[in-house]
């Protein structure tokens, strides 16, 4: 305990609440898209909030104080869009038979130690593009909000600018408070919104088949590695953490099995919000930012728990707010990312290709920008590396002897 109130400071726990922050801002309207495109009740929607909220935390915290690093869990969010044209033509029950097996799967690949091999390949300028790419949309946002908020927008823009310049560990915080008040104080918090109720766990019995393991379970797995643990262990990485992703994924796995019959699709390592908790704005020292995760899983213990109180909260404060906090806040994380990933002249096309492809949003066949991004610039590494047959002898040519 005396070893975590040293570690404790207040740039962290500001970190570690603006990345749980985000989390529930933007990827929880996904949940609500596929619970009501397959018709579920409240009680049923608020359950599946509680199980990835609880399920976030508790992992967090878990992982955090083992590895004394900044693991940041989060629900699945390619698996949440997934979900949205999935549920209603399998229905939940099957759907949760899914989950378990999607969880199995996940566990096996754990314990084969085959994905650390495959992040131990992987190379920086690609990783740090993959990162980039990620947290590219999340910076424009800033910029495509000013119509609609110019004033908010403005302000909070030359109050980061202002406090990254005088205190920059502190540029965020002040980016929230200055947000905040002008939405208190200009009216615009919809206080008609807010609504307090408690979550209530509501166990729903699974059903196995072919279809929904084929259909859901399957692409669960994939976007899970592709859309999350990849990009996740990419921003570990490229903080300096030399964390296993085998434990990561294993934790995830069992964490996501025990949950999915209250409605866990998924648990998997952040990518976004890790950014927040891993980067300087935490603090200075990389060895005290773990501190960041554990306080956003902490909130997330809390928040979980509030079930309707915590989406009423977030439709009360103007969209604008968020996406501009969370772009203020991710661009140092940005732009760390986006030097890094063309920073080696070597691998500078491979990371170029990386990051252009992630950034554009491209989905194709059922899969992600990520899994794209990653697949172009593996590629473009292999493809300018391989090693170019020997040339074929060329004459050569001897001065006369006298």
């Amino acid at each position: 305990m005396k070893a975590l109130l040293n570690d404790f400071s207040l740039t962290a726990l500001l970190a570690g609440l603006l990345a749980t922050t985000i989390s529930y801002a933007g990827p929880l309207v996904l949940i609500f898209q596929a619970a009501d495109s397959a018709g579920l009740s409240q009680a049923l929607l608020s359950s599946w909030v509680w199980a990835i909220s609880i399920g976030s935390g508790v992992l967090g915290i878990v992982l955090s104080l083992r590895y004394r690093t900044p693991v940041v869990i989060a629900w699945s969010i390619p698996g949440s869009a997934l979900l949205v044209g999935a549920l209603p033509n399998l229905g939940l029950n099957q759907a949760i038979g899914a989950y378990l097996v999607a969880n199995l799967i996940l566990l096996l690949i754990a314990l084969s130690g085959s994905f650390d091999r495959l992040i131990a390949k992987l190379p920086g300028s690609i990783a740090a593009g993959l990162q980039a790419g990620i947290l590219f949309a999340f910076g424009i946002e800033v910029f495509k909000a000013l119509p609609e908020q110019p004033v908010l927008i403005a302000s909070m823009f030359v109050t980061y600018l202002l406090l990254r310049r005088l205190a920059p560990r502190y540029a965020v915080a002040g980016v929230l408070v200055v947000g905040a008040a002008l939405t208190l104080f200009g009216g615009q918090l919809r206080s008609e919104a807010l609504v307090l109720d408690w979550a209530t766990p509501q166990w729903i019995a699974p059903e196995f088949s072919l279809t929904a393991t084929l259909n859901l379970a399957l692409p669960l797995v994939l976007v899970a590695l592709t859309g999350q643990f990849m990009p996740g262990m990419a921003v570990l990485r490229n903080a300096g953490y030399a964390t296993p992703a085998s434990p990561i994924i294993g934790a995830s796995a069992i964490g996501g099995a025990l949950l999915a019959p209250f409605g866990c699709h998924g648990l998997n390592l952040a990518a976004v919000t890790a950014s927040l908790c891993t980067g300087r704005e935490a603090h200075e020292d990389p060895r005290r930012r773990y501190m960041a995760a554990l306080s956003g899983s902490l909130a997330y213990l809390l928040l979980g728990s509030a079930g309707a109180t915590l989406v009423s909260l977030f439709a009360a404060f103007p969209a604008a707010l968020i996406a501009a906090l969370a772009g203020l806040a991710l661009y140092g994380a940005f732009s760390e990312a986006l030097a890094r990933s063309l920073s080696d002249p070597a691998e500078r096309d491979a990371g170029l290709f990386t990051f252009l492809v992630t950034a554009s949003g491209v989905s194709f066949i059922g899969l992600s920008a990520v899994f794209w991004g990653l697949l172009f610039g593996l590629a473009a590494h292999l493809l300018l590396h391989l090693r170019k047959p020997a040339a074929l002898a060329s004459p050569v040519s001897h001065p006369a002897r006298d």
